[in-house]
């Protein structure tokens, strides 16, 4: 079991940055982390992920505007959020992926005012 804590979502206005942490209780050196976004009345989609060896893929949408990182030291993962816009508004949801269970943390809401 891995639990995951969301932190450093809120309100920002458009053109603005975030960054959200997730905590993990344990070790996550050998774990594919991820970020995940629902809109309100959507999907969740996923956002950017980041495997143990650093590869990193993004969402075509926040390309240049966002990154992810890790420090396994700390067993934290973080989403630095640039150049927000009003439809970055959601829930953003930290991921773990070990083997074939997913794990979930309950979620931070980020609002980006026009």
């Amino acid at each position: 079991q891995v639990q995951l804590v969301e932190s450093g979502g809120g309100l920002v206005q458009a053109g603005g940055s975030l960054r959200l942490s997730c905590a993990a209780s344990r070790s996550i050196f050998k774990i594919i982390m991820g970020w995940y976004h629902q809109a309100p009345g959507q999907q969740r989609e996923l956002v950017a992920q980041i495997t143990s060896s650093e590869s990193i893929n993004y969402e075509d949408s926040v390309k240049g505007r966002f990154t992810i990182s890790r420090d396994n030291t700390k067993n934290t993962v973080y989403l630095q959020m640039n150049s927000l816009k009003p439809e970055d508004t959601g829930v953003y949801y930290c991921n773990a992926k070990e083997f074939f269970r997913n794990y979930w943390g309950q979620g931070t809401q980020v609002t980006v005012s026009s």
